[in-house]
Parts: C-alpha cells; sequence; structure tokens
C-alpha cells in the first residue's frame, strides 16, 4: 500500500504558498539568469588568458560573487517552492494530519534557528560594512581588484536571513490555520 499522496497534491506541496513566496520565486527565476552571464565571463577569462595571455584581473571574484549570491538566494527559493530537504523517511510514512503537526514542528525549529542566525549575520554584516569607530567603510577582498564583495555578500546574508524569517512565520500562521480549518468542518 503507497501512503504517498497524488500527483496533483504533490504540487500543489511545490507551488509558492503565499505572495512573499511568488515573489521570491518570480526573483529567483530572473536570478538565475546570472548563472550564464557567470558561465559566460568565465569563457571570457579562459580566452583572455589562454588565447591572448592577458588573463584578467576580475572575472574570478566576480564569477564567485555571484555565484555565492545566488547560493544565498537559493536558500529562500528552495523553502518558498517547498524543495527543501525534509527527513521523508519519517514524513512520507504518517498521514496528512500528523505531516502538518511535523510541518508545525518544522516551522517552529525552523523559525528559531533562522532567527539566531540573522541576529548573528546582523552584527558580521555591521562589522563588514561600518569601521570600529563607525565611519560606513565596504570590507574589501584585499585582492587586485579589492571589490567590496565580501561586504555585498555579508549583507545580502542578513537580508535573506530576514526574509526567511518572515517565511517561516507565514507559513507556520499558514499551518495552524490549515490545522483550525480542519477541525472545524
Amino acid at each position: 500500500m503507497d501512503n504517498k499522496p497524488p500527483a496533483s497534491v504533490q504540487a500543489d506541496e511545490n507551488t509558492p504558498r503565499n505572495p512573499l513566496d511568488r515573489a521570491i520565486v518570480r526573483i529567483g527565476d530572473l536570478l538565475s539568469l546570472l548563472f550564464i552571464v557567470t558561465a559566460l565571463i568565465s569563457f571570457y577569462e579562459v580566452v583572455m588568458r589562454y588565447a591572448f595571455n592577458a588573463p584578467t584581473t576580475w572575472v574570478h571574484e566576480t564569477a564567485s560573487f555571484i555565484g555565492g549570491a545566488l547560493f544565498i538566494f537559493g536558500g529562500i527559493y528552495a523553502f518558498a517552492t517547498n524543495k527543501h530537504v525534509r527527513v521523508v523517511l519519517i514524513y512520507d510514512a504518517v498521514s496528512a494530519k500528523k505531516r502538518r503537526y511535523l510541518n508545525i514542528f518544522h516551522h517552529i525549529v525552523g523559525l528559531v534557528f533562522a532567527g539566531m542566525l540573522a541576529y548573528s549575520a546582523y552584527f558580521t554584516a555591521e562589522e563588514s560594512w561600518f569601521a570600529p569607530w563607525g565611519d560606513f567603510r565596504l570590507e574589501t577582498s584585499g585582492s587586485v581588484l579589492n571589490a567590496p564583495y565580501p561586504a555585498l555578500l555579508k549583507g545580502l546574508l542578513f537580508a535573506v536571513l530576514c526574509v526567511l524569517v518572515i517565511q517561516f512565520t507565514l507559513h507556520l500562521l499558514q499551518e495552524i490555520s490549515s490545522i483550525r480549518k480542519s477541525k472545524d468542518v
């Protein structure tokens, strides 16, 4: 006997659940085009280095920055589309009602964890955006390019973790609401 829900139910579970999730998916779909940009500038570097013996100073750091930024954003994208990591050994073995309770537990734990990460990321971002005496100064890579990519990534990480806290809150409220509605019927 198969306890898995029908394909239509699984498809519904993977659709964005609220306006924030829908916005994240739209933005993520647009940002995914930056992977092509990364591949193109990396190809440019290879051609310049090996065909013309004229390596660039900016491609490696820029490609790493774009890739890092996209992977940071990928966390909230995965959560918005319900494709995040889950222990399916337990999740698939229980009824739909018990899955809702597991979801509530997951959202509470995730909310606490994301909140602690956001709190910590704030201080990391603050240190990379401001000098100890308070002046605005972006942390740079220290390379020949010396781009402010480390500060930008740390700021992005803080912003994305704040969005993740909001996502967990919305999902938790939606899950509690769905349990209350199922008990009222």
